[in-house]
């Protein structure tokens, strides 16, 4: 299935900003899993790339000149293998997705919870727990922040899938398994302007298993992944700081088609 991916995110300021840099985690890579035919990012301003620890492409952009108004614009077309499921990178060693990060701290009522699913730590018993984050933390778009952690979510009881995520890395951190946070895109034929999406994955009989809780998948058949880390903040999409610009809005479309 060949996939096209229009990913346009504009800043505004109230005020001129100025002297600004942009870390873009938007680089999807080929792999077994999917065939990168063509891909480009557009950003105002002098860049460069690199490769952080693990091994996902960033560009650093900066922006040494006044501007009210900035651009990003992803796009590229990218073909997924359908025998080929998944993205392991044997270079990144499993036990660095064990690591304690703030957004996926746990409490005794959040392993209480987990314990009534999971008893052995089978790939059925933490599917089951994925329904059961799904029916704990109701998904309600707008509800959360980027700043949002597992604990948060677990008692709001809403969110989105990027605290879906969190809270499926968390408990499965609790068990001693290894879990990682996957940033990307997802393709729904019914619905192609979304957000970008992310979804968990856990490292169980030596690979890596999707845990899309917010879609309930299990297989990412339908998935292109863009970056891999312990939690959003290493795969943000766009991080940055400038100096000035007053009150910062930010408005962000994804397409996602057939083609």
């Amino acid at each position: 299935m060949k996939l096209m991916v229009n990913h346009q995110t504009h800043y505004h300021y109230s005020q001129p900003a100025c002297n600004s840099i942009q870390y873009i985690k938007m680089l999807p890579q080929s792999s077994a899993h999917q065939r990168v035919h063509y891909w480009d990012i557009s950003i105002p301003g002098e860049r460069c790339m690199k490769r952080d620890v693990f091994g996902n492409l960033w560009i650093t952009a900066t922006q040494r000149f006044s501007y009210s108004h900035l651009s990003i614009m992803s796009q590229g077309v990218v073909e997924l293998q359908p025998h080929n499921m998944g993205i392991h990178q044997p270079d990144v060693p499993s036990y660095l997705f064990l690591q304690p990060t703030a957004m996926t701290q746990w409490d005794k009522n959040m392993i209480e919870f987990c314990q009534q699913y999971v008893k052995i730590g089978s790939l059925s018993e933490l599917r089951c727990l994925a329904e059961q984050i799904f029916k704990k933390v109701a998904y309600s778009a707008e509800t959360t922040t980027v700043q949002t952690s597992a604990q948060d979510a677990f008692y709001a009881g809403v969110g989105v899938c990027q605290d879906h995520a969190h809270l499926m890395i968390a408990l499965c951190r609790a068990l001693g398994l290894p879990a990682r946070y996957v940033s990307g895109y997802l393709f729904d034929q019914n619905t192609p302007h979304l957000a970008s999406h992310a979804w968990a994955e856990v490292w169980l009989s030596q690979q890596w298993h999707c845990f899309d809780i917010s879609n309930q998948l299990f297989d990412p058949t339908s998935h292109i992944y863009v970056a891999i880390g312990r939690d959003y903040l290493d795969v943000a999409p766009v991080r940055g700081m400038r100096e000035q610009g007053g009150v910062e809005t930010m408005q962000s479309t994804v397409q996602v088609l057939a083609c």
